[in-house]
């Protein structure tokens, strides 16, 4: 194998990756993968990464989200595009900045514990053991992490997200309920039937590279101690490049004809 910063090394490294992804999200969809204590195990990860932090996450988000808002109305009035702040507010709030800060927010909460934990086990020999006594790593460890990571994402960018299109009217209108009609025009103008697809698709693959990209990371480590580090670095840096290069194509198939 080529060293580990040579240009064939690197190239090999995300060759590796590429297919454990897909030998990854084929076996999480697989519904022969969950048993007991897939299930279990799958079960515990989203507690720990999504639903232990879910009221802080939200407070954060809505606080986050209303400072805004409250900036783009600012902004609007002074350059006379007042008319433009409530889509302006959707589009880049709640389809853009949000998806991204909550797959960085779960990337930074569990995607090192998880490469962490995997390299650890690669080190120790844990997952040699496994496949030694007949058991599949992938299906018994891989899978309830990988579903547990994507589903995390997923709840939490929709959940942040609905909490702010309901702050998105008092922000803007405050209680007056007349401007209820021009904010379900704009609802449907810019969550049209594309935009949600596009939406749903950018929200999995942030969920998928969350998910996959640490384990893989892990699995890069070898029999030596100071492997671990190396390994886990190594994989935060590949994600959060991914997850940069998956925002800029989105926000480049939505916004440049």
């Amino acid at each position: 194998m080529a060293p580990r910063g040579a240009p064939l090394g690197r190239l090999q490294s995300w060759g590796r990756m590429l297919c454990f992804a897909g030998f990854a999200v084929a076996a999480t969809l697989s519904p022969s993968s969950y048993g007991a204590a897939t299930r279990a195990t799958a079960v515990r990860q989203i507690y720990f990464t999504a639903w232990q932090i879910l009221g802080p996450f939200l407070l954060f988000a809505a606080l986050a989200g209303y400072i805004v808002m409250e900036i783009t109305l600012e902004l609007a009035r002074q350059y006379g595009l007042a008319q433009y702040t409530l889509e302006l507010v959707l589009r880049v709030l709640v389809l853009e900045l949000i998806p991204l800060l909550t797959a960085l927010f779960v990337a930074l909460r569990s995607g090192g514990a998880i490469a962490t934990e995997v390299a650890l086990m690669q080190i120790s020999g844990d997952l040699a053991a496994m496949r030694a006594e007949g058991r599949d790593p992938l299906r018994a460890e891989f899978v309830p992490r990988v579903a547990a990571a994507a589903l995390s994402v997923l709840a939490l960018t929709v959940l942040s997200c609905a909490l702010l299109v309901a702050l998105a009217y008092p922000a803007l209108y405050g209680l007056s309920p007349w401007g209820f009609d021009e904010f379900t025009f704009a609802l449907g103008k810019v969550f049209d039937a594309p935009t949600l697809a596009g939406f749903a698709l950018k929200c999995t693959l942030f969920g998928v590279a969350v998910a996959v990209i640490p384990i893989s990371a892990g699995l890069e480590a070898d029999r030596r101690w100071k492997s671990a580090p190396v390994a886990v670095l190594a994989g935060m840096v590949r994600l959060f490049f991914v997850l940069g290069l998956i925002e800029v194509a989105s926000l480049a198939a939505s916004y440049i004809d």
